[in-house]
């Protein structure tokens, strides 16, 4: 069965060349949970060709330079195998790949509350932990991790610096099990990441983030480490709105279609003003 690509709510989406590297990112994210989805799902199944660089560009109207960085990341998640001159055929999937936590995450359709939720306990425990072992090494590291994400632009950049911000912070709990349960839900807290470091309301006044939680750490401060990051994980209940009672797959799927929309729109903005 040949995947299908989502309509594109403006109609402008063309093949060819992705200039803006914000878009580029998007649509990148897009086709591949597309393709994911429709490959773990069975409905392209365990053998089948998927179509030609040039048929997926044009299908979902993006450039082959995307496509093959889609192509790239399914083939890291074994989920397609590319023959050199003849394709990428998709992989029978293992039991324990069938069986995957994130599988196993998304088949009980978690909504945004409910990760929220399943976060709050895991990580203020796990910062808890990264306060009172991390050396200085670990604190190096999640300076670094601190200023990238401070530094980012990209919605999807600044996304995966938020997750590396939160892994830094697993590593240096010296709890491989903590930073195993989280890497688990890693794919949907990045999906929550991206409608996060897009959102203004996000940015509520006294409300502590990365930056806040750095400096407890770095500080030893056990207590105000735990009391921020639950705070942190906190902000969301109060800001998602509707999108808190949506499954994960859902909110990141409309948010994608938005972001593009508005990078759509902003291209078309620069285009009369030239």
């Amino acid at each position: 069965m040949q995947p299908s690509a989502p309509s594109s709510p403006s109609g402008s989406e063309r093949p060819g060349p992705v200039a803006d590297p914000a878009r580029r990112g998007l649509l990148t994210e897009r086709i591949a949970r597309q393709l994911e989805h429709d490959i773990r799902s069975g409905e392209i199944a365990v053998g089948s060709k998927l179509p030609s660089e040039r048929e997926l560009a044009a299908q979902f109207g993006s450039s082959r330079n995307v496509v093959r960085e889609v192509l790239r990341r399914l083939e890291a998640q074994h989920l397609i195998e590319v023959a050199p001159g003849r394709g990428s055929f998709v992989r029978e999937q293992t039991s324990g790949q069938a069986r995957g936590y994130d599988a196993l995450y998304r088949a009980g359709r978690p909504t945004v509350r409910q990760l929220i939720e399943a976060r709050i306990p895991l990580e203020v425990e796990t910062v808890r932990l990264a306060t009172q072992r991390a050396t200085d090494e670990d604190i190096a590291v999640l300076r670094s991790a601190r200023d990238a994400l401070e530094a980012a632009t990209d919605v999807v950049v600044k996304a995966q610096a938020d997750m590396d911000f939160h892994d830094a912070i697993a590593v240096a709990s010296k709890n491989p099990v903590l930073r195993i349960m989280l890497s688990s839900i890693s794919g949907m807290m990045f999906e929550m990441m991206l409608r996060s470091n897009s959102d203004p309301s996000i940015g509520e006044a006294g409300v502590p983030h990365h930056p806040e939680i750095f400096e407890a750490v770095e500080a030893r401060d056990v207590d105000l480490a735990c009391a921020r990051m639950r705070e942190h994980l906190l902000l969301g209940l109060r800001t998602y709105g509707a999108d808190l009672d949506l499954q994960v797959d859902t909110m990141a799927r409309n948010h994608i279609e938005t972001l593009l929309g508005q990078a759509e729109g902003r291209r078309g903005g620069n285009r009369t003003g030239e």
